[in-house]
């Protein structure tokens, strides 16, 4: 094996573990942010569904420096082992998005 072929072995291996990384933070970024997670329960055009997958790589960087909401895919809640997943883009809302709110509040204000 000569150097060049270890030096891109090394690399690649970086790479690989940025991207890892990369998609990591975006999932956090997605959990502490909009609090969605999978199984998360979203409203989409007035019905409900659980999230089945989030496209990080949907997410684009705004100006202020912060991402977009990512483009999701889910089942209907009321039959979500059955149904057949559906994209439901970036028009989303988290379902009960007021009590995450007022609760992260309160518990800010633990002694």
């Amino acid at each position: 094996m000569d150097y060049g072929d270890s030096v891109q072995k090394v690399l690649l291996r970086k790479i690989q573990k940025a991207e890892q990384d990369l998609l990591q933070l975006k999932l956090d970024y997605c959990r502490f942010i909009f609090g969605l997670t999978h199984r998360s329960r979203v409203e989409c055009d007035g019905k409900s569904y659980i999230v089945r997958s989030v496209d990080v790589d949907s997410m684009e960087r705004q100006e202020d420096g912060s991402f977009s909401r990512p483009a999701i895919t889910g089942a209907p809640a009321d039959a979500p082992e059955t149904a057949e997943a559906q994209d439901m883009g970036t028009g989303w809302t988290l379902e009960d998005s007021a009590v995450r709110t007022s609760m992260s509040r309160s518990s800010d204000k633990r002694v």
